[in-house]
């Protein structure tokens, strides 16, 4: 949880550029307060390789844990394999009743989900008195700014019953960060090159789409799209399968043929915008790349007169242009 929502905000404002954040003594704004921010200089292309940490826990704890993440900005768009990375590598820590887990003022190093136990935390202003502003219990979380900031912490957090904490480090989570980065370049470079649509691009193209894509999996029978929805997205099937059915002005729906690896949709909202043209339902596990409407019109620029050409070609580029 957050004690400062104008820190928070600030901090999603900022996450994206957290893997080339400036080298340590740089001086950064922190939400309107007086002091500098350094981080760890940490650079994927001359770091030693990351050695992932695993740390045994039982199924009804990684539950609580995965809970607690659910519920913080900081890890909503992992990957699942990442977030289970993070899972694995938190460590178990034990608290006393009346111990202060982090102190106003001091270094943040770490990120806490409550395992057992409450805490309290305080905020003191001034020279005025700390004052309670939030409680933590059970699968609750506290400090993840400093997973971001090398900064002073913003409150005082004082466990009120004896605890266990699970507990993240900055440095841990910043090369999970960088890891999952440079793992999901490599893998969406090669998956862009075996796109029919993409192949006209350069190398260092097809790089910048990669790092614009985002992994959605899909279970059977999801919506991925549905008719008559606005369009925000665009989408290539990374694996699995996807049924395409489209309704007339009569009420009769029509199946079309699937899409399968390699295929695309969600093209002609974005180009047009038009409303959605067709249901797009997951047959099985389904996993998509998603890209947003900005990143579309930016990075696909070089092959949208390929899709408008490819309108009505079914048989060559697997895509909903055609399906009227």
């Amino acid at each position: 949880m957050t004690v400062d929502d104008e820190t928070a905000e600030e901090a999603r404002d900022k996450f994206n550029s957290l893997v080339s954040m400036p080298p340590v003594g740089s001086v950064q704004p922190f939400a309107g307060r007086r002091f500098s921010v350094s981080a760890e200089s940490m650079n994927p292309t001359t770091e030693p390789e990351y050695k992932k940490k695993f740390v045994p826990k039982t199924d009804v704890q990684k539950q609580r844990i995965r809970e607690a993440l659910d519920n913080n900005f900081l890890f909503k768009n992992m990957d699942e394999d990442s977030y289970r990375d993070v899972i694995d590598a938190m460590e178990e820590k034990r608290v006393e009743k009346g111990q202060s887990v982090i102190v106003q003022g001091g270094v943040g190093d770490y990120f806490y989900i409550v395992e057992r136990g409450s805490f309290d935390i305080f905020v003191r202003k001034g020279d005025a008195p700390p004052t309670l502003v939030a409680t933590v219990a059970d699968s609750g979380s506290f400090g993840e700014l400093a997973l971001m900031y090398n900064a002073p912490r913003a409150a005082t957090v004082t466990a009120t019953s004896d605890a266990t904490l699970w507990a993240l480090d900055r440095i841990t989570f910043r090369s999970l960060l960088m890891e999952r980065t440079s793992r999901k370049r490599r893998l969406y470079e090669r998956f862009l090159e075996t796109v029919p649509l993409l192949k006209s691009l350069e190398s260092y193209e097809r790089q910048k789409i990669a790092d614009a894509l985002e992994s959605v999996t899909y279970e059977d029978n999801d919506a991925i799209v549905k008719q008559g929805d606005p369009g925000d997205d665009f989408f290539l099937i990374e694996q699995g399968t996807v049924r395409v059915y489209k309704t007339d002005t009569n009420g009769v729906s029509r199946e079309f043929p699937p899409l399968t690896q390699g295929g695309y949709f969600g093209e002609l909202a974005l180009m047009d915008n038009q409303p959605r043209q067709a249901s797009l339902i997951a047959c099985g596990r389904t996993k998509c790349a998603r890209m947003s409407r900005d990143a579309f019109d930016r990075l696909l620029g070089p092959v949208i007169n390929i899709i408008r050409r490819e309108a009505g070609n079914y048989t060559h580029i697997p895509s909903l242009a055609n399906k009227s």
